[in-house]
């Protein structure tokens, strides 16, 4: 579509203004960033594979009732997403320990958790996303314990959704991180899932063989990203399964 002013770019990402007032136009990047930005690449097909999955994923909570700011895609790198204004945390479930947390408490990565585990960084790429507690969250201002109450409960909610998901196709959600914005209807404010949901920001390993399909392969020199982002997309059927496969991503419409 034309190009309009951008609002805001990020290391995968590029918002634009939106056609109507109250959305924007989020456009995916090929860019692949690791350690805070201090590895990056180019992976040729990645944003559009991201902007698929992302699609798929934000779809399917729309379908279980977990409301969120995409609401269509508008070609193969772009999508159209509700406007929103988004709380300076990342949200992060765990169902297994593994990359930060599996070093900090010195545990074996793959460990199952007990239950479900959210945890809160700081988003500010300068000071490295640091973890902060729901203390620092509340006396900063930066969301209200009713507002942390509701995220935990969205955050639980999507991972129960991607678990099942990925299961049914043999994939094991490790962790994942979401974002969350804030929209209002006249005074009522409600918190929506935001930014994406692709394998940049989730752990995904293969059920049987362990084989890690998201950004570690990039993070840790183990193959080509964009094979198991692929592969990924090939099995929840966003790729067309018959046919040789192609050497890059082929998106069906």
């Amino acid at each position: 579509m034309a190009r309009r002013k951008k609002i805001y770019e990020g290391k995968a990402k590029v918002l634009y203004e939106g056609p109507e007032p109250g959305t924007l136009v989020q456009y995916f990047k090929d860019d692949a960033t690791a350690f805070n930005a201090e590895k990056k690449a180019t992976i040729d097909g990645k944003g559009v594979l991201n902007n698929r999955l992302s699609e798929f994923f934000m779809t399917g909570l729309s379908a279980v009732g977990v409301p969120n700011h995409f609401l269509k895609r508008l070609n193969m790198r772009e999508q159209l997403i509700r406007q929103v204004e988004i709380v300076p945390l990342e949200v992060i479930v765990r169902n297994y320990a593994a990359g930060s947390m599996a070093k900090r408490l010195g545990m074996e990565e793959g460990t199952p958790l007990p239950r479900p585990i959210v945890e809160f960084s700081y988003k500010d790429d300068a000071l490295g996303d640091p973890l902060v507690p729901e203390e620092y969250i509340i006396a900063f201002g930066w969301a209200s314990q009713q507002d942390l109450d509701d995220i935990v409960a969205l955050a639980l909610r999507v991972n129960d959704y991607l678990s099942g998901v990925m299961y049914g196709v043999g994939i094991k959600l490790v962790d994942f991180k979401i974002e969350i914005g804030r929209i209002w209807d006249g005074d009522f404010m409600r918190l929506i899932v935001a930014d994406e949901i692709s394998p940049d920001s989730c752990r995904l390993w293969d059920i049987e063989t362990g084989q890690k399909l998201d950004k570690d392969v990039f993070r840790r020199d183990l193959g080509n990203l964009a094979d198991a982002y692929t592969e990924v997309a090939r099995r929840l059927g966003v790729l067309p399964t018959n046919g040789p496969t192609p050497s890059k991503p082929t998106l069906v419409n």
